[in-house]
């Protein structure tokens, strides 16, 4: 039970930050992201530094610079005042938007993290050293995914490196991680459930209801905060879908662009 409790909690809040991540949709170049209100198609490879963005597609790169200059394949490009403003817009709306992708991951992480310490705390668990240098390792390997020094880089291989981390880290090492924990916490646990049962009387009815209800409160503890992850990446999966409109405006009005697009998004109809 608890075993079942621990994996479920971690599961849960690992599962937000990677349902609001990326998969890849069965196209060799594309990736998409999903959240329950909307889908989004990635394309291409986008950098970010502070001060530009910058797509490689196979026809070549483009650099948009926070003043919304722009260059295609090195060469600047001549633009109006109001092509301009575009895309300073889109520039800054990129570069302060997309980085949320890893933030969202990463908070997911914390969060399995929390949920981890909820469980040990109420199980009396002791030696949880390495399950939470294990979140740790899993959260530094997103950030370092997503980051190339001061570049945030969204591509393919990137995804895949992150998909990997879950896999390896996840299914192989948790189950591990866990049994190692229960040994070396046996004792306290074994205490812990030998008190519980004294305060239900030795009626197994009533002992699963506690654990139930321990079950709940530790789910109270963390819903919150998985709630607000949730509403987080609805809201940036809505926001990619600005920038795809913008992109579609600037391809408009500058055709140069339009092999570079990054973001292509269709919101889910709700079903009946």
């Amino acid at each position: 039970m608890k075993q079942l409790l621990l994996t479920t909690a971690v599961a849960a809040c690992i599962g937000l930050s990677t349902n609001a991540v990326a998969h890849q949709d069965g196209h060799d170049s594309n990736m998409s992201f999903s959240s329950d209100s909307c889908n989004l198609e990635f394309n291409n490879t986008l950098s970010i530094t502070p001060d530009t963005v910058n797509i490689k597609a196979a026809s070549g790169e483009v650099v948009i610079d926070q003043d919304g200059n722009l260059q295609i394949n090195g060469e600047a490009q001549s633009l109006s005042a109001a092509d301009q403003t575009l895309l300073a817009r889109y520039s800054s709306d990129v570069r302060g938007q997309v980085p949320q992708v890893a933030e969202i991951a990463m908070e997911g992480v914390a969060l399995a993290g929390v949920a981890l310490s909820e469980v040990g705390n109420a199980f009396g668990l002791k030696n949880m050293d390495t399950m939470e240098q294990m979140m740790s390792e899993i959260g530094n390997e997103i950030h370092a995914a997503f980051y190339d020094g001061g570049t945030f880089i969204m591509d393919q291989g990137r995804f895949d490196n992150i998909g990997d981390t879950f896999d390896s880290k996840f299914d192989q090492q948790m189950e591990q991680a866990m049994e190692e924990m229960i040994m070396e916490s046996i004792g306290s646990l074994l205490i812990t459930l030998g008190s519980e049962m004294l305060s239900s009387g030795g009626d197994m009815s009533e002992f699963e209801q506690r654990m139930e209800r321990m079950g709940e409160q530790i789910e109270e503890k963390v819903e919150l905060q998985a709630k607000n992850i949730e509403q987080r990446a609805d809201q940036m999966c809505f926001d990619f879908k600005d920038l795809a409109m913008q992109e579609d405006e600037l391809q408009a009005r500058i055709p140069a662009l339009a092999n570079y697009d990054v973001f292509k998004v269709e919101t889910k109809k709700s079903s009946i």
